[in-house]
C-alpha cells in the first residue's frame, strides 16, 4: 500500500512458520529482508526505475516477532540526493486476534536509482512540507556525516589471517531463488546470510544459542550475481559484558576464476539468552596478537562514532568489557 503523497509504502502480512529461525522466533536476518523489500518498493515507486541497496543504517532488534503475528513494515522517503533516496523504515507487529502493536525496529536505508547500464541516474527531489517530514529530513541530514565517518573507518581497516578470535566462513553458490527484480541477489538475502554467519560465529564462541540485537553500517559495495561463489566470513572483534561484536564480510566471484570481490560489510552484535529471553553474560575475549588488538580498537572506534549519532546508543551491557 502506498500513501497519497507517493513517498511511503507499507507492507502487511502474517509472519509464517517458515520465517521462524534458530531462536524460536523470527530471526534478525528475516526482519532485515523485510526491511529491504519495503524500502525497495518505496524507492522504485519514487524513482520510477530500478534501484539498488547502498547502505542500511543502525538497526536494533528488540521484542521478537513470532509466527502468526501480523507484521507491518513502513518505508518512507525522507530525503533525496541526486540519485539516492534515504528511506526511514519501521517494523512493527501484533497478534491478529487483537492487542497492542509493538515497534520492533527502525532504521535508515539508502537506495540508489540506476539506469539500464547500471550507473546512477537522477531521482525526483523530495520536498518536505509537514513538521514531521521536516524533522525526519533533518534527522537524515544529521546522520550523513556520522555515516561517512563509519564508512571511512570500515574501509581503512584491514583484516588478515593473524587474528586468534573465533572466525567462521560459510561458502555456497548464489542460487536463482536469491534473485531480485533486476536479476541480481537482493540486499535482503545478503543480510540474511550475514545474520546466519554471525550466529554461527557467536554461538561457537560462547557455546550457547545467540540472537542479533544490533546490526550497523551494512555497506553494499557491488552487486552479487546469481551463479557466483559466495563467502560470508564472520569474525569476533570485541566483547562487552553480554554482547559479542561480529564483523562480517561478504565476498563473491565467478566460479570460473579465483577472484573474489568484497560485496558487503557490516558489524553485528549478538547476545546469548536464557530461557526467559534475558541476555546473559558471555566469556570476555582478550586480544592477543597485533591483529587482534587492531580489530578490537576498530570495534571501539565504531562504537564511539555511533555514539555521536542521535538515538543510536547501544545498551551499556553490550559496550562495557566483560566483568566491568
Amino acid at each position: 500500500m502506498s500513501d497519497a503523497a507517493g513517498n511511503s509504502v507499507t507492507l502487511r502480512f502474517l509472519a509464517a512458520p517458515t520465517d521462524v529461525g534458530h531462536s524460536g522466533s523470527v530471526d534478525a536476518g528475516t526482519v532485515l529482508e523485510w526491511v529491504d523489500k519495503a524500502a525497495y518498493a518505496a524507492a522504485v515507486g519514487w524513482a520510477k526505475s530500478y534501484c539498488v541497496t547502498a547502505y542500511v543504517g543502525n538497526i536494533h532488534f528488540t521484542d521478537p516477532v513470532n509466527s502468526g503475528d501480523m507484521v507491518e513494515v513502513t518505508s518512507t522517503i525522507v530525503y533525496t540526493g541526486r540519485s539516492s533516496m534515504h528511506i526511514h523504515t519501521v517494523v512493527s507487529s501484533r497478534d491478529p486476534k487483537g492487542g497492542p502493536e509493538t515497534m520492533h525496529s527502525q532504521c535508515m536505508v539508502i537506495f540508489v536509482a540506476v539506469g539500464p547500464d547500471g550507473k546512477p541516474i537522477p531521482v525526483p527531489q523530495f520536498a518536505p512540507s509537514t513538521p514531521t517530514e521536516i524533522e525526519q529530513r533533518d534527522h537524515a541530514l544529521a546522520r550523513i556525516e556520522v555515516r561517512e565517518q563509519i564508512v571511512n573507518a570500515m574501509n581503512a581497516q584491514e583484516y588478515t589471517d593473524a587474528g586468534t578470535a573465533e572466525r567462521v566462513t560459510l561458502r555456497f553458490m548464489a542460487s536463482p531463488t536469491d534473485v531480485n527484480w533486476g536479476g541480481k541477489v537482493h540486499g535482503g538475502i545478503v543480510m540474511k546470510w550475514i545474520d546466519e554467519a554471525a550466529y554461527v560465529c557467536a554461538s561457537r564462541y560462547c557455546g550457547k544459542d545467540t540472537v542479533a540485537v544490533f546490526s550497523g553500517g551494512v555497506r553494499f559495495y557491488r552487486p552479487l550475481l546469481i551463479g557466483h561463489v559466495v563467502e560470508v566470513e564472520a569474525r569476533l572483534v570485541y566483547t562487552g559484558a553480554k554482547g559479542m561484536h561480529i564483523a562480517v564480510h561478504v565476498r563473491s566471484g565467478d566460479p570460473k576464476t579465483r577472484e573474489m570481490n568484497l560485496t558487503t560489510y557490516c558489524l553485528t552484535v549478538m547476545v546469548a539468552r536464557d530461557e526467559t529471553g534475558t541476555a546473559v553474560p558471555i566469556p570476555s575475549w582478550e586480544p592477543v596478537t597485533d591483529e587482534d588488538k587492531k580489530l578490537h580498537a576498530h570495534a571501539r572506534e565504531l562504537l564511539e562514532i555511533r555514539g555521536r549519532a542521535p538515538g543510536n546508543r547501544l545498551p551499556d551491557h553490550l559496550l562495557k568489557a566483560g566483568g566491568n
